[in-house]
């Protein structure tokens, strides 16, 4: 089956830029948008005369943007740097993502690219190619995944850096979650106003939106859409979007995993089913679609503990995997928003498994390619499967998921699963990258250490 994003018609490329162009003459700038290994968008500014350019002869970028920490500083272990010169690798725009921004002041695209090696195949350390490779795998099968992400966020009313941040909708009592509050959503209907139409004229395809689990807590929900490419990038996107109408209106906006210990942390989570060749999901298709179904859980289960850190990809983040509706167990059920793996209450078109384990700041691309490859190594293998979670998840006693990153670390890094399914290369490159972060956090000296020492 032929990707569905890289392998486009160069054409159809290049029409694209002459098409925009003559729409938007106006156009000053084009931001050019690289998500790099932590989902963090890297890139240039490039003048708009330069875009038919852009999209017939790409753009050169160092490889070593994939080679990043959290703090943005260089990863030298990952050998990209003194080892080859620091060399470029070939930027490529996806295909539809030229989209005037809405929220410039000065006349601004944006262009979402990807990245090709010298030899012109895609470079392994673009997370793309890791989503590309569990694509392939259940392209051989014959299926397609249908992907919806789930993208929960705080609005902060002050949030200077290193300072505790003060959310919205504070109000009144020691206990304060108002969920599913619509006063909440109307009390920032202009803002989530301007949210809808900015992903609408970006092609973001949102769905609902609520109040969450904690004050200044909110969701927001994407449509299905049988591009798995495409709904990663649009989760991207929605990260950026929020961002930046947030801003417009005095507030900042996080998907920080865990920012208050004692509120509900940030996931998100991923509805994922299979369509076969003739478009019929599988997993709706009678006793044998459900056993399918079972099997890609099973597959889920199975290599959840190894995935860990592509679903958890941040110091912080090990903090939310205490919460109540964030699963600390590989576990699955039916109806069941404890769990890891929940099947929702749906059924034929609509049957699906529900992936709950990641937080809101992972990299989408990342997180559903560990998502797919778990569901065909459940499809590959005759795996076990637990029985179904009945009530209470802390009562059903089995391991933990990886507790901090370092115990997820060394899950990942000895894993021969992620070194079959995405290369030892990578695995090693990535674990290098995580393992920089985490020496970074555990060599800081916190506040309350010289509170309590000093």
């Amino acid at each position: 089956m032929a990707h569905p994003v890289v392998e486009q018609p160069i054409p159809r490329i290049a029409d694209e830029a002459a098409r925009f162009t003559s729409a938007n003459p106006d156009i000053e700038i084009v931001e050019l948008l690289l998500p790099d290994s932590n989902g963090v968008f890297r890139g240039k500014w490039m003048p708009a005369n330069h875009i038919d350019g852009l999209f017939r002869d790409g753009l050169a970028l160092a490889k070593s943007v994939f080679a990043l920490d959290a703090w943005g500083s260089d990863v030298l272990a990952t050998g990209l740097y003194h080892e080859t010169g620091d060399r470029d690798g070939m930027c490529r725009p996806v295909p539809g993502s030229l989209r005037r921004v809405p929220w410039a002041e000065r006349p601004t695209a944006q262009v979402m690219l990807r990245m090709d090696d010298e030899d012109g195949g895609p470079f392994f350390a673009d997370p793309r190619t890791l989503l590309e490779k569990a694509v392939a795998r259940l392209a051989a099968r014959g299926l397609r995944p249908v992907t919806a992400f789930e993208l929960e966020f705080y609005l902060f009313a002050d949030a200077d850096a290193g300072t505790v941040p003060s959310a919205v909708n504070e109000g009144i009592g020691p206990d304060r979650t108002n969920i599913y509050s619509v006063s909440d959503l109307r009390a920032y209907s202009d803002l989530f106003a301007e949210i809808e139409a900015a992903a609408e004229a970006l092609d973001v395809a949102t769905d609902t939106i609520i109040s969450e689990a904690a004050p200044g807590q909110f969701e927001i929900n994407l449509l299905h859409v049988g591009d798995p490419f495409a709904a990663a990038d649009q989760a991207l996107m929605l990260r950026r979007i929020i961002r930046q109408v947030a801003r417009k209106h005095g507030l900042k906006a996080s998907f920080m995993a865990k920012p208050f210990a004692e509120r509900s942390g940030n996931g998100m989570h991923a509805h994922v089913s299979l369509v076969d060749q003739d478009g019929r999901n599988v997993f709706g298709t009678g006793p044998d679609g459900e056993a399918l179904l079972r099997r890609c859980v099973a597959g889920l289960l199975d290599t959840m503990h190894e995935a860990t850190l592509l679903f958890v990809s941040t110091y912080n983040g090990f903090r939310r995997l205490s919460g109540a509706y964030s699963p600390s167990k590989a576990l699955w059920a039916e109806n069941n928003r404890y769990v890891a793996v929940r099947l929702p209450r749906a059924s034929g078109p609509a049957r699906r498994f529900e992936h709950r384990v990641a937080g809101a700041d992972a990299n989408p691309h990342l997180v559903l390619a560990a998502i797919l490859a778990g569901a065909e190594r459940g499809l590959a293998e005759d795996l076990p499967l637990p029985l179904p979670v009945e009530g209470d998840v802390s009562a059903v006693a089995t391991d933990r998921l990886p507790p901090t990153m370092r115990h997820a670390l060394d899950r990942f890094e000895t894993s021969d699963w992620i070194a079959d399914t995405f290369g030892a290369e990578w695995r090693d490159f990535y674990g290098k990258i995580k393992r920089q972060e985490l020496e970074g956090f555990e060599a800081y000296v916190s506040p309350l250490e010289y509170e309590t020492y000093l």
